[in-house]
């Protein structure tokens, strides 16, 4: 499993715990930004690791800023990503196992360290129910859409 990590200022502490946790587990990763607390452009970062993950370079990235919601829309924007914000356990469990998310985005302004980790840690761990045919189908629709052809008749 290899990792794509991005933040801006607002949500560096996240993900400085969250390479905490990806280095005690020996799991690859790539940090791309941001370095400080220095106030800097969010769709930066986000595109860096979305480009990254929708080109299969990385299996999953994770992205944080102040509240998550900035990184997730701009990630969204690239082709081939499903991004979404969580704030609690299930959140991060639903968003894989019914959505196939490939990419977690958190807010550190909106939680803690130690529950990013955990929302990580069940992030990366959760698989994909591709076995329920209706979340098959329904993540199929959101690569229609992607492609231009998604039709609701």
């Amino acid at each position: 499993m290899k990792i794509a990590l991005g933040c801006d200022h607002g949500g560096i502490n996240l993900k400085n715990a969250i390479i905490d946790y990806l280095e005690e587990n020996e799991i690859a990763f790539e940090d791309f930004g941001c370095f400080s607390e220095r106030s800097v452009d969010y769709p930066i970062y986000a595109y860096k690791v979305a480009k990254a993950v929708a080109d299969n370079e990385y299996d999953f990235g994770i992205l944080c800023c102040g509240t998550g919601i900035g990184v997730s829309m701009a990630a969204n924007k690239v082709k081939g990503v499903r991004a979404a914000v969580v704030s609690n356990e299930f959140g991060a469990e639903m968003t894989r196992r019914h959505n196939n998310a490939n990419i977690l985005c958190m807010g550190g302004r909106v939680i803690k360290e130690d529950d990013a980790v955990r929302f990580t840690d069940i992030f990366l761990n959760t698989p994909f129910s591709s076995d329920e045919e209706r979340h098959t189908r329904r993540v199929k629709m959101l690569s229609e859409i992607d492609n231009g052809t998604f039709s609701t008749e």
